[in-house]
């Protein structure tokens, strides 16, 4: 099956690992992701349905927005990806437009173009809930038109909800999948990444979504994949899980020498057959 890329930059993308997480997740005829992100997963599997959830609701309605107004949008968005805008001048004032703007079309369009020409495709808030990624500084921000148009393709079997992991998870019955690709737990004290959206991502947060997929595994017979770092913490977490260690390489450090290639689990819950 060919690799399709995501429309969207984004921290901890699974692309690079698709073959190793198709290889562990389970057949059935819907896949529930409870933290889709760019959305890698569902891009390069074959389910007959998707639940796609996440707590950012930019990125919610921009993929509603996509697979609904598909044609509208790439046009639109198409304009924004010249070398009129691709200056820190008009980059500030769009990113001042967006944590203005009530339009949800507009902020879509500005979402994606914020996610192209800030630095490193980073999405974050502040407290006041306002994007505050800085200018990115790319020579010619690529435009992602063919990843547009395939996920309003893949879009038609999906339903994208805002919401908290929890009650997305509870929606899983017997017959469906869950992948979770949470906000990875720190490998140190200083290498903490959660707060990508103003929700942070609490240690109680992941044992508790442990705790639900094995749960679910049991009493619902509903397979649960879940990838995080490979760490002592997240062992201890994923006990009644399978393990299973992958290479990833880490690609938000500002020290190129620093992306080096770190072990993640694939921690799969499934009750014996």
């Amino acid at each position: 099956m060919k690799k399709n890329r995501a429309f969207l930059k984004w921290a901890g993308g699974k692309y690079p690992l698709i073959d190793e997480i198709r290889r562990h997740l389970p057949e059935g005829n819907c896949l529930i992701e409870p933290f889709v992100g760019a959305g890698s997963v569902f891009l390069n599997t074959e389910y007959e349905a998707y639940i796609l959830a996440d707590i950012n609701s930019d990125l919610i309605s921009l993929y509603n927005i996509v697979k609904l107004r598909t044609s509208d949008f790439v046009r639109d968005a198409r304009l924004l990806f010249t070398d009129e805008f691709n200056n820190s001048e008009q980059f500030y004032l769009l990113r001042e437009e967006f944590n203005t703007t009530a339009d949800e079309y507009r902020r879509a369009l500005l979402f994606l173009y914020l996610n192209r020409h800030c630095y490193n495709g980073l999405c974050r808030y502040n407290l006041r809930g306002e994007f505050n990624v800085p200018f990115g500084r790319y020579k010619k921000p690529y435009f992602p038109e063919e990843e547009l148009y395939w996920f309003a393709e893949k879009s038609r079997n999906a339903t994208f909800v805002c919401e908290h992991y929890h009650d997305t998870m509870v929606k899983a019955t017997q017959g469906a999948v869950v992948y979770c690709d949470p906000p990875y737990a720190p490998l140190s004290a200083t290498a903490n990444f959660t707060a990508y959206h103003t929700n942070s991502f609490s240690l109680a947060d992941q044992q508790g979504l442990a705790r639900i997929a094995h749960q679910l595994s049991v009493e619902s017979q509903v397979p649960v994949l879940i990838s995080n770092h490979d760490t002592e913490l997240t062992r201890d977490w994923y006990q009644h899980a399978s393990l299973h260690v992958v290479k990833a390489r880490r690609t938000i450090s500002r020290n190129i020498l620093g992306r080096s290639k770190v072990n993640e689990l694939l921690a799969l819950y499934k009750k014996a057959e």
